[in-house]
Order: structure tokens, then C-alpha cells, then sequence
């Protein structure tokens, strides 16, 4: 066996153990990209090794097996490469004004750390802490989004319970204080602004979700009356925008010069969008989405090597 597929089943192993559902043949092929063949041969061989291992009885006609708890936790051990994308992750979400889940991300790398054996930590940590000056991450100096931690919590544990929220509203526009009692759907993280999905629960507006800007809630508060889960999809409302500016969702096209067309290629403007490479070398980018201030914020950074072809400029007066 060679050494790529000995991780590969060592790694189908730890998702067998994770699993309280089991993982099916078709879940194999999916995550390793194989056939159904060797997808077979990769059940049977950890059933060799592991002869715990058991069927688990779902209700479905697809079968699913599982490794029973902590029989892998004493082969389990955390390379510098996995710690070091761990203290980048905690870094990004920092530079991002994301604090809460930098700090939530501190604690797991805490509780790994202490899992590991002294020697093996010191190791570890020593080519880690290599590995992060090898990546280069430094904080970037600018303009940080300013987000209060203590706010986001009682949002998210509002949204966790099904609660409501009070919140006082700093006004973009005029710079006015409201208090608005919301229904929160969850969070949208942009460049240039965090953003609470929420509707008015008195249906305002018509029942129609907004975005609040994170930065502008000066208070929120968790309020007795609940509420239960409708068919709002979080996902499908954010791919109705660019970046997380939400309006109501418009064909875009730009078009991108020879000269960037390369460039342009390695970006994902938007999860739905279609890419044409043109005969003069030119790429043509096509979505549909909202959120055209979003957008002229990230096309001026292009300067001229970008036509936008939709939407249409209208004309002046």
C-alpha cells in the first residue's frame, strides 16, 4: 500500500468514528473521489483493522458503518502544518474584526495543545510558529471593522434558543437612535461591513429579511418571545448579493480585458457565475445578484482593464 492511500483510509477511519449516522459507500466515493469498486476495497480493509467496526441500521436502504468512539484517539496525533493553519485561521479572523470566533478558535487550539505529549508539543509549536513566518500573515494596517464581541453573543444565543431581540439602532443615514425588536436569521461577513440578517417581528416592510450592520447596533438584548423557523434560506439570500450588500437581484456582466483575463479567471465573483473566455482573449464574467455599490467598490480596483456591460449605465438627467 502506498502512502497516499494509507492516509486516505486512515483518514476515512477518523470520519467512521465521527460519524454517529455511519458513512455509505457513496459517501466514500464523494470524499475521496473513487469508484464504487475501490470504495469496497476501502470498507474492507479498515474492516480488517478494525474488525469493531458496525453496521449502523438508519432506516434507509443504503448502508452505512461506523467505527465505535475513541478507538482511534490514541493513534491520533497534530502535525505543525495543522496547528499553524489553525493560528492562521485565528489571525485571518482577527484582521476581519471577527474577535469572538478568533477567541472560540484560541480555545480548540488550547484543548489540542493540551492533548499533546510535552515532547511532542514543544516540537510541534516550535515548527509552527516556522511555518506561520514562512506564510508571511501579518495584521494588515487600514481600516478594521468595529464589532462589540458581547453584542454578537447574545445575537447568536438568541438565534440558538429562537428568541427574539431588542436592539438599539444607530442610523447610517442621519445618525438617529431606534429600537427595533427583530427576528434573527444569522450573520453575513463582508469586506467592508459585518452585516445581522433579521426581519422585523412586527411585519413591517412586509415581512421582508434586511441587513443591520454590526458596527451600528449599540445594544441588543434577548426578549422573552420566541419564534419558530420558516422557509427563510440564509444561503439563498446571500447568494442574492455581492458580498454581503443584499438588494433585489440584477443580470451582471462585465467584461475583462486580455491583458487581466488570466488574472480574472482565479477569482469566484459569485458561487453561480458562468465564465466565457472570448476568440480576442477577453473574459466575459455573467451572474445574477444584488449589491451594485458592493460591486463598483471591488471593480474599481480593475481601473480600466473592466467594462461593466450590465447593468446598463443610464444616461445622466
Amino acid at each position: 500500500m502506498n502512502y497516499g492511500k494509507m492516509l486516505d483510509l486512515f483518514d476515512l477511519a477518523m470520519k467512521m468514528q465521527e460519524s454517529s449516522d455511519g458513512i455509505s459507500l457513496a459517501d466514500i466515493c464523494r470524499d475521496f473521489d473513487v469508484s464504487q469498486r475501490t470504495a469496497e476495497r476501502m470498507r474492507d480493509a479498515l474492516l480488517r483493522y478494525f474488525p469493531q467496526m458496525e453496521e449502523v441500521y438508519t432506516g434507509e436502504k443504503r448502508k452505512r458503518w461506523r467505527i465505535p468512539q475513541r478507538t482511534l484517539n490514541s493513534l491520533i496525533a497534530f502535525s505543525p502544518e495543522e496547528i499553524s493553519a489553525l493560528q492562521t485561521a485565528i489571525s485571518y479572523l482577527k484582521q476581519n474584526s471577527l474577535d469572538d470566533k478568533a477567541a472560540l478558535l484560541a480555545k480548540v487550539e488550547l484543548k489540542l495543545k493540551n492533548l499533546m505529549k510535552p515532547e511532542q508539543k514543544r516540537r510541534v509549536e516550535v515548527d509552527a510558529e516556522e511555518l506561520i513566518k514562512a506564510e508571511g500573515l501579518v495584521l494588515r494596517p487600514g481600516p478594521k471593522i468595529k464589532t462589540d464581541a458581547q453584542i454578537m453573543d447574545t445575537i447568536r444565543q438568541a438565534i440558538l434558543s429562537c428568541h427574539q431581540v431588542r436592539l438599539k439602532y444607530k442610523s447610517k443615514m442621519d445618525g438617529r437612535i431606534f429600537d427595533y425588536n427583530l427576528i434573527p436569521y444569522g450573520f453575513l461577513y463582508g469586506q467592508r461591513a459585518h452585516y445581522l440578517v433579521a426581519k422585523h417581528s412586527d411585519g413591517w416592510d412586509s415581512g421582508k429579511a434586511h441587513n443591520f450592520s454590526l458596527s451600528h447596533i449599540l445594544e441588543a438584548d434577548i426578549l422573552p418571545e420566541t419564534f419558530t423557523n420558516d422557509d427563510f434560506n440564509l444561503e439563498a439570500y446571500a447568494q442574492e448579493s455581492f458580498g454581503a450588500w443584499h438588494e433585489k437581484p440584477f443580470d451582471v456582466e462585465w467584461l475583462f480585458s486580455p491583458k487581466v483575463a488570466e488574472e480574472a479567471k482565479t477569482f469566484i465573483f459569485h458561487p453561480n457565475q458562468t465564465l466565457i473566455e472570448n476568440s480576442d482573449g477577453s473574459l466575459t464574467v455573467k451572474f445574477r445578484a444584488g449589491g451594485k455599490l458592493e460591486m463598483d467598490w471591488f471593480l474599481y480596483t480593475w481601473g480600466d482593464e473592466v467594462k461593466v456591460i450590465k447593468p446598463i449605465k443610464k444616461n445622466a438627467g
